[in-house]
């Protein structure tokens, strides 16, 4: 069924196939919760001890990097998920932007990528996985990476995204574990796409701002960053804001100081939040960093929208770019990892 078919901009979706129905979790919301990921990896090191292998899996880093030689590293990255909307093509463009992000997250270039998609070939038509893949081609193209094959199989549940292959420069890296206190925290994209997203699956609603936002490659972002000597970072996904932030404080051994009044959101993000359209994934977040974070005066809304689980978000970067928003700072190690103020 072509996506075209179903209703556009702010109308109830009339297709009789919605996507999202064969989502458990919408996008990066499905993604095992954050504290059980630790403890399922907790131990589980690099094979062959190489001084080669530049980041892997300490710090829980965007992509691998392994160095080539003193002028190239190869970055290697894997990102699928549920659907996200209900738009095939939408899906197959937000899907492939957001595993496209990993690469563009460590500084790099991506130069190949393979699909991934799972479907459920007896319950949806193939035409919507056309669909979806022809989303992830177009997102490829703008990308300039190649897409060549991949893999496929017959799943319960339609799942799409994409394994990539880049390059970066060594010395223009950008990992986790490189904060600097003094340095300014910034976000290259809005938050509040979990809360629309999930407002979209329980009513039909459609909200183009959102889609295009996470259709939205990252590489301008991370080019200004690396030109701006930009060196610690990471990008906003299924985590959440506080999740990857924690995550980038405890890597840097910093903590990290967030200006709530500061932080960017997507037109109609705090209504959605008002109106109770809070994933489990968001929740779930919330709960992992609350024991370590100073959440000052922020109420539980303000909370649950710092934590609100994004899909094919901004690059959150300690520095300054260009068309990016100061939410913040990093400041000395203290006993929270991260203080809302």
């Amino acid at each position: 069924m072509a996506p075209k078919a179903l209703a556009r901009d702010h109308e109830v979706m009339t297709d009789p196939i919605r996507l999202t129905d064969y989502a458990r979790g919408g996008g990066c919301a499905c993604k095992i919760p954050p504290g059980e990921l630790e403890a399922m990896v907790a131990g589980l090191g690099a094979t062959g001890g190489s001084a080669d292998l530049l980041v892997g899996l300490e710090n829980g880093d965007d992509a691998a990097v392994v160095r080539l030689d003193e002028r190239t590293g190869l970055v290697s990255t894997a990102d699928f998920f549920t659907p996200v909307v209900d738009d095939a093509y939408d899906w197959g463009r937000i899907a492939a932007a957001n595993a496209l992000s990993d690469v563009y997250a460590m500084g790099g270039t991506p130069l190949v990528a393979l699909n991934l998609l799972c479907w459920p070939r007896g319950v949806l038509p193939p035409e919507m996985a056309r669909e979806v893949l022809r989303g992830g081609l177009d997102v490829a193209r703008e990308a300039n990476c190649h897409l060549a094959g991949g893999h496929s199989v017959d799943d319960d549940g339609p799942k799409y995204g994409l394994a990539v292959t880049g390059v970066v420069r060594p010395e223009e890296l950008i990992t986790l574990d490189a904060g600097r206190a003094g340095l300014p925290l910034s976000l290259t994209k809005p938050l509040g796409v979990g809360v629309l997203n999930t407002r979209h699956k329980q009513t039909g609603q459609r909200f183009p701002e959102a889609v295009e936002s996470m259709a939205r490659l990252n590489r301008d972002a991370a080019r200004a960053a690396v030109a701006a000597g930009i060196r610690c970072g990471t990008d906003v996904t299924g985590f959440g804001l506080l999740g990857h932030a924690s995550k980038l404080a405890r890597a840097s051994r910093l903590t990290v100081a967030i200006d709530a009044a500061a932080v960017p959101y997507l037109p109609g993000a705090r209504e959605a939040m008002r109106d109770g359209y809070i994933s489990g994934g968001t929740r779930r977040n919330l709960e992992w960093v609350t024991p370590w974070t100073d959440f000052g005066d922020a109420d539980e809304g303000e909370r649950l929208l710092l934590a609100d689980a994004q899909t094919s978000g901004g690059l959150l970067v300690a520095g300054e770019v260009p068309g990016g928003t100061v939410i913040g700072e990093l400041l000395p190690a203290s006993e929270h990892l991260i203080r809302v103020r």
